[in-house]
């Protein structure tokens, strides 16, 4: 069963979808880092691979809070986000921190996103500031359609956010007070950036933490310009209407 009998403070939210071989391996990591009172929040579109039942199991060991959402069928990205943070707001979490489960993310640098919170709205882990930066091997492609994103993105909202279609951010949780998730439409790619223009709109603090985003050990990309154009064009209508 859940450990939810109390509050945490930070929680980590992290969407899967056939990720068994490395679920562990990452709440392991990050259960070691020390930081104070944290929580887990798994969200399974119901992985064919059993990554759900994993996550339960893990739940029973995990000595803090530790909630899995369980879903049929995969339900884009975005929503799952959504379920992950009204579930951790539900719990009356302080930070709530999005990432991968796939160590794309590096679980060290969630000390210093962690900290961070304490003096911002939101910190987003950024790929292209200072210090930051993407998997050396890359094909030429993959960064190309990397930096076509979020150029692309950047320009059409208006952002000031130079990462704003970075998956690795943490939120205090009452800039969602304002930020209404329950109204956010988007549901794939464009999920980060429509969150992203919400919190621009209610002049929510943001600071950039570099990391070097590091390309699936496990897996392989989905990522396409077919799928940035259709984000883009969503966007756009997101942003027309306001």
């Amino acid at each position: 069963m859940n450990r939810t009998n109390y509050y945490p403070e930070t929680v980590i939210v992290i969407p899967t979808y056939n990720e068994a071989d490395n679920l562990p391996k990452i709440v392991d990591e990050i259960s070691n880092l020390g930081i104070r009172n944290i929580g887990f929040i798994i969200i399974d579109d119901g992985s064919p691979d059993g990554t759900g039942k994993i996550a339960d199991k893990l739940s029973n060991k995990f000595k803090g809070f530790f909630k899995v959402i369980h879903r049929k069928e995969k339900m884009g990205l975005g929503t799952a986000y959504v379920e992950g943070f009204m579930c951790a707001v539900k719990n009356k979490a302080k930070k709530i921190i999005q990432m991968d489960a796939d160590f794309s993310h590096p679980p060290e640098e969630l000390i210093s996103i962690n900290d961070l919170l304490d003096s911002t709205d939101i910190v987003v882990g950024s790929r292209y500031i200072d210090g930051g930066g993407v998997d050396p091997n890359w094909s030429l492609l993959r960064k190309s359609i990397s930096s076509f994103g979020n150029f692309g993105i950047r320009l059409l909202m208006g952002l000031d956010t130079r990462d704003v279609t970075s998956g690795f951010k943490g939120y205090n949780s009452y800039i969602f007070d304002k930020v209404i998730l329950s109204k956010l439409k988007l549901k794939g790619f464009g999920f980060q950036a429509e969150v992203a223009y919400r919190c621009q709109k209610e002049y929510f603090s943001v600071i950039e933490h570099p990391y070097v985003f590091i390309d699936r050990k496990l897996g392989k990309s989905k990522m396409s310009f077919g799928i940035i154009v259709e984000a883009l064009s969503k966007l756009l209508m997101i942003r027309i209407r306001g």
